[in-house]
């Protein structure tokens, strides 16, 4: 086990990176209407094969490969965290570029973000109980969910009811800054992590090979979760782009609040969720331009044909 990975961080850094995920959210909810929950309610079959394969298919899959390919318990409860979370609020720009039904992909992320509140804590414990090789880690732990459920109401509903609410009164101030707020948001997570990195620099080199291929494998996983959902569900293509996106873009700074708030001493947990937030930007973007070149090839011989 790897136990012996610490991580250090300033007591400064935790409220200030539940504050950037709060801000995260706050921005993300600037332009989501009551419309956007309703239209799952009026569509309802690409935005519910979603989450299934979002909250249910991702962490009980996830918890399987960490038992199938005896994963470290500590890397493993790091995975099965990341897999626990929603989706990342990245994944809505990325289903715009990838010509992806954008309409799918808000409604989920607004209804995963709220149920997250229960769903995350759940997930979490459930599967890390379940798993025999971290159900001894877990207990260890011995937190409450509800603590962890009022961490996620603090930094994911609240904020998305405040930025929904801001957003119907003053309209053209969510419109104009929708993509400052996103834009500012990832460069001030991407500093974060940064600057976390930069601060255990040698701790993260001499532990690379024991988790960048994991979260690659990991985030390889969720993207062909979502993929195989979408033609098992015989969706539209847009909206099959969607749902792949929902489920591949996690949440992973929501997992590092919640690990800097819980779990400090747990490094290995740690350095999971934080190369995610890395990487599964670099996946779900290059996804995204694959597939918007290929829509403009495809429409570019449609009307040259």
């Amino acid at each position: 086990m790897l136990t012996d990975v610490q991580i250090q961080f300033d007591p400064g850094a935790l409220i200030l990176l539940n504050g950037i995920l709060a801000f995260m959210m706050f921005g993300v909810s600037l332009t989501l209407k009551p419309d956007d929950f309703r239209q799952i309610l009026r569509a309802p079959i690409a935005p519910g094969i979603g989450l299934i394969a979002q909250f249910i298919v991702l962490p009980a899959l996830t918890a399987w490969f960490t038992w199938a390919f005896d994963i470290d318990p500590e890397l493993a409860l790091g995975m099965i965290l990341v897999a626990s979370c929603p989706g990342g609020s990245f994944s809505n720009i990325m289903t715009h570029i990838g010509r992806g039904n954008v309409a799918v992909s808000v409604s989920m992320t607004a209804v995963s973000s709220l149920a997250a509140i229960i769903m995350t804590p759940f997930n979490f414990m459930l599967y890390g109980q379940l798993n025999p090789a971290t159900r001894e880690l877990i207990q260890n732990i011995a937190i409450s969910p509800i603590e962890i459920l009022m961490l996620t109401t603090l930094v994911l509903a609240i904020p998305l009811i405040l930025g929904m609410v801001v957003g119907q009164r003053f309209p053209r101030f969510a419109i104009r800054s929708d993509k400052p707020f996103r834009v500012l948001s990832l460069l001030v997570f991407f500093a974060f992590i940064v600057i976390a990195v930069r601060n255990n620099f040698s701790v993260f080199m001499e532990h690379m090979a024991s988790f960048a291929l994991l979260v690659i494998a990991h985030n390889a996983l969720a993207l062909g979760i979502g993929t195989l959902a979408g033609y098992g569900a015989k969706l539209a293509r847009a909206d099959r782009r969607a749902v792949t996106l929902e489920v591949g873009i996690q949440n992973s700074g929501l997992g590092l609040g919640i690990l800097f708030t819980f779990f400090p001493e747990y490094g290995s947990m740690m350095i999971i969720a934080a190369f995610w937030g890395v990487w599964h930007l670099v996946s779900g973007l290059s996804l995204a331009l694959i597939w918007h070149r290929r829509t403009q090839l495809r429409e570019t011989a449609y009307v040259q044909g």
